[in-house]
């Protein structure tokens, strides 16, 4: 399991906290220091079931700069969506937790990061 975060992020320190309360075996990437690549997001989005608009953090200053509100959020204006995640690793939504099944959940709350432990086994 590998847990995508900031770590000035509350809901990432919290994350992090109930992975330890449990045991729970992770890698962590600090995803603002190592950012990921194009190739990466589609991995992740497809492992989550989500597309770039979906984990995408409208209100940071760069996607205000960037006009994302503005944005068409369809096939045709995927890969522009990814570029600027790429861009701007500040723009994803956090924290991504990626299970051993192959899955991938969003971990702001409680219950998600503990699904992505039971879909890799850790609870």
């Amino acid at each position: 399991m590998e847990i995508w975060l900031n770590p000035a992020c509350s809901k990432c320190r919290s994350a992090v906290g109930i992975l330890d309360e449990e045991g729970a075996a992770y890698t962590v990437r600090k995803y603002l220091e190592d950012p990921p690549s194009a190739e990466e997001l589609r991995a992740v989005l497809a492992r989550l079931g989500l597309e770039p608009w979906d984990i995408t953090r409208t209100q940071e200053a760069a996607a205000k700069e960037l006009g994302l509100k503005d944005w068409e959020r369809t096939d045709a204006t995927r890969e522009q969506w990814i570029a600027a995640l790429a861009a701007h690793p500040k723009l994803i939504q956090r924290p991504i937790i990626t299970a051993d099944d192959g899955s991938a959940l969003v971990g702001r709350t409680e219950e998600a990061v503990r699904e992505a432990m039971a879909r890799t086994g850790g609870e």
